[in-house]
């Protein structure tokens, strides 16, 4: 094999400029030289991959506050080793006299070099990843490369990539009915405004705006892409056979995970996922009407509270396996700096603290309900996403000697913290009559009240609210608090997920049908019941105007949670649940425009200060109805209990000096078959 490789495209007007000089380091960590920059050749390696046409036109890369040095008077692009790693593209956009210039992604030159040894790699015994080595120990950053084109646009033959790695007809063959029926007029006209919040981004779709509204004239950040938005509207194109906008969005969100971001001049830690983006025009210097777009990240430095969002990160993972699943498009997780991102988060997450507990410690206002709401703690909805999250790397890490101490400490924590919440996160009638009998004060390593939880914490509404039949998973638990209330997020997820146990994941739809007035009524489906009222609300959200009782956060129906209820049922083999909960939304949610969320104990009014047209009610009721018509789909989103994860134990409980391992209370609750 020769000692160098050459990586260039045949029969293009444009060349390749990379970027190899960032404000403040270099791609290789060396200082900036004054020439930084590779060398392209134009070569035929690629060629087989360019199967459709794609118009270009000039571009510039920049992310927001990020400035890079740029060589483009050269052509080649040469690679010192064929092994060198993993070829990362990005895209920015700009025009002069308003023109608009766009790029190409090479978005799949990992896979080729994957036979090459390519890897991402750390020290085995260093407990965090932020040492990424690539083959020579470069400790490099992913490389940007960016694709232009002068002058007008190609009217002939552009060019564009078709991954090899797709399975291009497996995805088209989802949106063909089993059985030829007519679109009902609501579905028309949800896709229609689907489609009408893509954001582009250089020609090319990245994302959903969070809401849609004409007659808004204070956007706030409802005109930003959301990750956790995105995601019921990313499924609904992936359902589609549409499959291009999520790995744009994939990508580009991955461009921006943190590595120098800053908040207050306090940096977040490596790895985190921004809550949001927004597609900026930005004039370029020397005026003369041009300019180029660039992406601008939230991380929270601009959110309600300023809270960093824990969710984001979570919800990536998640939507890249989905991804694969639907599409076939492996070839994309396999990549090395998805692989990079991947660790990162999960680096982020299991990072060393002084918590004792496998749950993940979070504060206030840290996902969907991002305002005060006191599910500061272990809230279940991070727990639930937490634990997706952890199976989805699971299934998609690549295993080496780089990855192996990774890949157990999340099969331990994936054991610990299924163990934690079934155990001590579930109730029913049988569990609140133990803690109304609790003893407390306890201090042994055999105490049945393990967390100090004193008997009068069981609210009065919960005594006749709990029904004889089903439970469901408590919203936090810390010591000596248990938070009761019913949070629907976290559950379902509880249910997809196979957190809880197949027992506990049945008992969960029997009290949504038990109570289905309470959590249901005229539309689907309560964030939390019940509301937080009088004293109680002005203490534990801070006498929030917008969280007042049986609105928005604080007890409010959310129609975007449809897609997840509808996800759980047919998973559960209950799909006539979701059917009648989607009935009850399709009545509504077009006349009234796709609201955000609907105010009152029953959900009749259309929420105080609701956006109108909001993406993910619209995305969430379009795969809501076609997860019912390929139920077949739901399987490739769920997961089945791993019973793998029942054998691992990691209480490490003889170094204590105690007898035995509680993990067998949870793996009695699993019927072996």
């Amino acid at each position: 094999m020769n000692s160098s490789g050459y990586i260039g495209i045949t029969t293009m007007k444009p060349y390749c400029r990379v970027l190899t000089s960032c404000r403040n380091s270099s791609i290789f960590k060396f200082p900036p030289s004054k020439s930084n920059h590779f060398i392209v050749d134009n070569s035929s390696k690629f060629q087989s991959k360019l199967t459709h046409s794609r118009r270009f036109h000039c571009c510039s890369a920049q992310i927001l506050g990020k400035k890079c040095g740029i060589n483009s008077n050269r052509r080649t692009f040469r690679l010192s080793d064929p092994n060198w790693g993993q070829i990362r593209v990005y895209r920015s956009c700009s025009g002069a006299h308003g023109g608009r210039r766009g790029v190409l992604v090479i978005s799949n030159v990992a896979s080729d070099f994957r036979k090459h040894s390519t890897s991402v790699e750390s020290h085995v015994n260093e407990k965090g990843f932020e040492s990424i080595y690539i083959n020579g120990g470069l400790n490099v950053k992913p490389l940007v490369i960016e694709r232009i084109e002068r002058g007008h646009v190609e009217e002939e033959s552009g060019l564009e990539f078709k991954d090899p790695g797709v399975n291009f007809d497996h995805s088209e063959g989802l949106n063909k009915e089993k059985v030829e029926r007519e679109v009902p007029e609501i579905e028309k006209e949800a896709w229609r405004l689907l489609r009408s919040a893509v954001v582009d981004y250089c020609g090319n779709p990245v994302g959903t705006v969070a809401a849609n509204d004409p007659g808004d004239k204070q956007p706030l950040n409802y005109d930003q892409v959301f990750i956790r938005d995105f995601v019921p509207s990313a499924l609904a194109f992936l359902l589609k056979g549409e499959g291009e906008i999520v790995k744009n969005f994939l990508l580009h969100t991955l461009q921006l995970q943190s590595w120098e971001k800053t908040v207050d001049c306090y940096s977040p830690g490596q790895g985190l996922m921004p809550a949001s983006f927004k597609v900026r025009t930005v004039p370029l210097d020397g005026g003369n009407g041009a300019f180029e777009e660039v992406l601008d990240p939230d991380f929270g430095e601009s959110a309600i509270g300023r809270v960093a969002p824990v969710d984001s990160g979570l919800w990536w993972i998640i939507l890249l396996r989905a991804y694969g699943k639907i599409t076939g498009d492996y070839a994309l997780q396999e990549r090395v700096d998805v692989q990079t991102g991947i660790r990162l988060i999960l680096n982020l997450c299991l990072t060393d603290g002084f918590d004792m507990f496998p749950s993940l410690l979070v504060t206030d206002g840290s996902c969907m309900i991002d305002r005060r709401m006191g599910i500061h703690g272990h809230p279940l909805e991070i727990q639930a996403l937490f634990y997706s999250a952890l199976r989805c790397s699971r299934e998609m890490l690549t295993v080496n000697d780089g990855t192996k101490n990774l890949v157990r400490a999340i099969n331990n924590r994936l054991s610990a913290l299924s163990f934690h919440i079934r155990e001590y996160y579930w109730v029913d009638m049988k569990k609140i009559n133990e803690i109304y009998r609790y003893k407390t004060e306890e201090y042994s390593t055999d105490a049945i009240n393990k967390f100090n939880i004193y008997p009068d914490q069981i609210p009065t509404w919960l005594v006749d609210w709990i029904p004889d039949q089903g439970g469901y998973l408590i919203g936090n638990l810390q010591p000596a608090h248990m938070d009761f209330r019913f949070f629907t997020l976290g559950n379902l997820w509880s249910i997809i997920s196979s957190l809880g146990t197949a027992k506990q994941n049945e008992g969960i739809l029997n009290l949504i049908e038990a109570k289905w007035d309470d959590l249901v009524a005229h539309m689907p489906l309560k964030i939390c019941y019940p509301a937080l009222e009088n004293e109680e609300w002005r203490i534990i959200t801070g006498s929030d105007p917008k969280n007042t009782p049986w609105s928005y956060h604080n007890g409010g129906s959310w129609p975007t949670l449809l897609w997840q209820f509808t996800l759980a049922c047919i998973k559960m083999g209950r799909p006539e649940l979701a059917r009648k909960a989607v009935a009850l939304a399709e009545e509504r949610l077009s006349v009234d425009h796709w609201p955000e969320y609907y105010d009152t104990r029953n959900g009749r009014f259309i929420g105080k200060q609701s956006r109108l047209y909001q993406t993910w009610t619209i995305a969430g009721f379009l795969t809501s109805k076609m997860l019912l018509e390929n139920p077949e789909m739901a399987s490739l989103l769920a997961w089945e209990e791993d019973y793998e994860l029942l054998e691992i134990c990691v209480c490490a409980l003889s170094k204590t000096g105690r007898k035995k391992c509680s993990r067998s209370a949870a793996r009695s609750q699993i019927p072996i078959q």
